[in-house]
């Protein structure tokens, strides 16, 4: 346990980030196994928007340890997807 008050607030704050960087996570990756379990097209487009938007916003506020490298990865994969379906 801490002894310090400024540990002690530390703490506090980590478990808060902890949990905003689970939930971003969790909402990407919710998203992510919809996109690449749809079989049609206009599904994954409809998708799309949110899913780049949260990825752009977890990247811009260093949630998850989300980077603009691996959001660029995810988009460029997400893009083949739809390349590949009809």
């Amino acid at each position: 346990m801490p002894n310090h008050k400024s540990a002690i607030k530390r703490v506090i704050t980590s478990e808060k980030a902890r949990l905003a960087n689970r939930a971003v996570r969790s909402a990407i990756k919710t998203s992510l196994k919809k996109i690449r379990a749809a079989d049609k097209k206009e599904t994954i487009l409809a998708e799309l928007p949110g899913f780049f938007s949260m990825l752009d916003k977890a990247a811009r506020r260093n949630r998850a340890g989300i980077t603009k490298n691996t959001v660029s990865n995810y988009k460029r994969k997400i893009h083949a997807l739809i390349a590949s379906k009809k």
